[in-house]
């Protein structure tokens, strides 16, 4: 018998905001949570600092560490806080990811209960910004065989996702008077030229990923409207489906003598384990995955919730979903606990 309200702990979560770099709170509440679990259960929980005021939580019932669950604790801004009605819990990180994290806890008290052991949780700071805290994991590992990750799939297991190449176009001119434009150089006009041909590139497509895509995230530069601008920049990021070099090139090419690029992040597209009798799907999105670099197991992908939603006002995740997950999570470190003893 299950203990946690997954529904009320999913709100409870919602409602501590827990923003990117401000994640301390939450951490401290789970970390105080699963300190309970150990009370009850055995097994050791840790706060491990990833930088000052922020830390990953770990916990690990078992002599050995054959399954970890994982997923992220921060949200995008704006944070909004829980409400639910008879099919959805709404709010900030309803679905991306503390409905998640409410359900793999609510999976391992199940475990327990059934004393079952050799498993361990894993929630990470960063995740929506640079993936810091699974950096910081990939540094540490602990032997685990396999990961579980937690990202909205609408609890379908991924077969594989999309990675990220990051950007920053920065172009530069010479201010002037703009009743005089041929005494000044603008950089708004060479940042947008670039845009344009940067807009023009051919992308790759891969047969299991589909098409990679680019979106022109921000725009910004010039000091007035009556200023021709020194300064202009813009945050490109590309949707990877397979190896980067042939879009590098592509980029490089197309903002030449109009642009310097500056790359912030790269992270690689992957393919990932699958499983019998479960539902598949492919996703978009990038996730903790490729950060892990396998320190932590062979990866899975899979949560309750919608993409589509995640990032929005309307942020929200199906509590049929929800009680669905804490099956699919105790079936799969079952199953991968079983094909580890063999």
């Amino acid at each position: 018998m299950i203990d946690m309200d997954v529904f009320a702990f999913t709100r409870e979560l919602i409602d501590i905001e827990s923003i990117t770099a401000n994640e301390g709170a939450v951490g401290n509440h789970l970390y105080d949570w699963l300190k309970q679990l150990a009370a009850r259960f055995g097994g050791c929980v840790e706060r491990i600092e990833v930088e000052p005021h922020r830390f990953n939580v770990f916990a690990h019932w078992g002599d050995r560490l054959d399954v970890t669950l994982s997923t992220h604790m921060d949200t995008v801004p704006p944070f909004f806080p829980s409400r639910e009605d008879s099919d959805h819990i709404w709010g900030r990180g309803a679905c991306d990811t503390k409905g998640i994290i409410a359900c793999m806890i609510a999976a391992v008290e199940g475990l327990l209960e059934a004393r079952e052991r050799n498993f361990g949780l894993l929630f990470v700071v960063g995740e929506e910004r640079n993936s810091a805290g699974a950096y910081h994991a990939a540094r540490q590992p602990r032997g685990s065989r396999y990961l579980i990750n937690g990202e909205p799939t609408e609890n379908k297991l991924a077969l594989g996702s999309k990675g990220a190449l990051r950007y920053e176009l920065v172009a530069t001119g010479k201010m002037a008077h703009s009743a005089y434009p041929e005494l000044g150089d603008s950089a708004i006009d060479k940042l947008l030229d670039a845009l344009a041909e940067v807009r023009r590139i051919p992308l790759p497509v891969d047969a299991v990923l589909g098409a990679s895509t680019l979106n022109i995230g921000t725009i910004r530069g010039g000091r007035a409207p009556n200023v021709i601008a020194d300064d202009a920049r813009a945050e490109i990021f590309v949707r990877l489906v397979g190896d980067s070099t042939q879009t590098r090139e592509a980029l490089a090419r197309a903002v030449a003598g109009r642009a310097e690029l500056q790359e912030v992040l790269e992270i690689p597209a992957v393919r990932l384990g699958s499983m019998e009798g479960m539902e598949t799907t492919v996703v978009a999105f990038t996730t903790d995955i490729p950060a892990f670099g396998g320190q932590w197991g062979e990866p899975f992908l899979i949560g309750p919730g919608s993409i589509h939603v995640a990032h929005t006002l309307e942020e929200r995740v199906p509590k049929g979903e929800l009680v669905e997950a804490v099956q699919l999570y105790q079936r799969m470190v079952r199953h991968l606990c079983r094909r580890e003893s063999k």
